[in-house]
């Protein structure tokens, strides 16, 4: 213009057309930098294919139902865990209580120390109780114990031998007699050693010696003098003692048969002697012999001289 000012030429900074130095700058539209909106959200929203698609709405019913379903799985996977656990279990039980392979059978159980005081028989009646079990659940020890409360039982050793089959070893011999103190049986040998201690056991067979003190009556020279003679007589005499009393040691007594005979032996010197004297005066007396009928008691303490009354 002819006033004499000069425009200057407009600087484009950034695509936006700015006038310098200018208030109230002019910019041209033509030249803006515009947003397409719709175009982005499409370009956002297309899908795999270049299908424009709808933005993903969780349904919180279909993923409840998921996670029903979930539970569920979870639920029947735990059952059946529990249910091949339990079948394992019952399987592994049957096999080691209930079958063949571990079943004991009598012809599986061997017995040995048997002698003529404790038969084989007599052991087989005890131990044969167990067949027919799996020897996991055969009782070692309630073989062990019915055994010790035989009378002159000393030892009883039982041992499993795997898969089915069992051995039984006794140590025993005839007890010279039972003390007795109370309800407590205590088998004694000729030698006054002690074999076993029962209680409520049967003594058929056996004499029976009443003391105060088993202890101290196996210290009592009158008491050795008594099982001495008791462990030398023959069984069919021990089987007819009924009582034995020792009050000194020369004068030990047997009854027999609740005072049919009383035999006082004295102490245990010349024993055989005085064994065959009380043989032969007894067949007499059960013969009726004269001189003998009638008579109960022998008194062979003198075994030169033995009286009859």
């Amino acid at each position: 213009m002819s006033s004499g000012h000069e425009i200057d030429e407009p600087e484009i900074i950034d695509d936006v057309t700015v006038a310098k130095g200018q208030a109230g700058a002019f910019v041209d539209a033509r030249r803006l930098h515009s947003e397409d909106y719709v175009a982005e959200t499409l370009h956002q929203t297309t899908g795999s294919l270049g299908v424009a698609s709808r933005p993903k709405v969780v349904n919180f019913t279909e993923r409840a139902k998921e996670r029903k379903r979930a539970n569920v799985r979870v639920v029947a996977l735990r059952v059946l865990i529990a249910v091949v656990s339990v079948a394992v279990v019952a399987g592994l039980a049957w096999l080691l209580l209930f079958s063949s392979v571990f079943r004991l059978e009598t012809s599986e159980i061997g017995v040995s120390g048997a002698n003529e005081w404790v038969s084989a028989q007599t052991i087989h009646a005890i131990a044969d109780k167990q067949a027919g079990k799996s020897l996991f659940l055969v009782s070692a020890h309630e073989v062990t114990e019915q055994l010790k409360s035989i009378p002159g039982v000393s030892e009883a050793k039982v041992s499993k031998q795997f898969p089915k089959s069992m051995s039984v070893e006794v140590k025993a011999q005839r007890p010279a007699a039972m003390l007795k103190r109370g309800d407590t049986l205590t088998a004694v040998d000729s030698q006054a050693r002690v074999l076993n201690s029962v209680k409520n056991a049967n003594v058929d067979g056996i004499p029976v010696i009443e003391v105060k003190d088993i202890d101290a009556s196996l210290k009592n020279r009158s008491v050795k003098e008594a099982l001495t003679i008791l462990g030398a007589l023959p069984e069919s005499m021990r089987k007819s003692i009924t009582k034995v009393t020792a009050e000194t040691q020369d004068s030990v007594t047997t009854t027999l048969n609740d005072g049919d005979r009383v035999i006082i032996w004295g102490d245990s010197s010349q024993l055989k002697l005085k064994l065959a004297e009380v043989e032969e005066i007894d067949k007499n007396i059960t013969a009726g012999t004269a001189g003998f009928a009638g008579k109960h008691q022998i008194d062979v303490s003198s075994s030169q001289k033995p009286i009859i009354k």
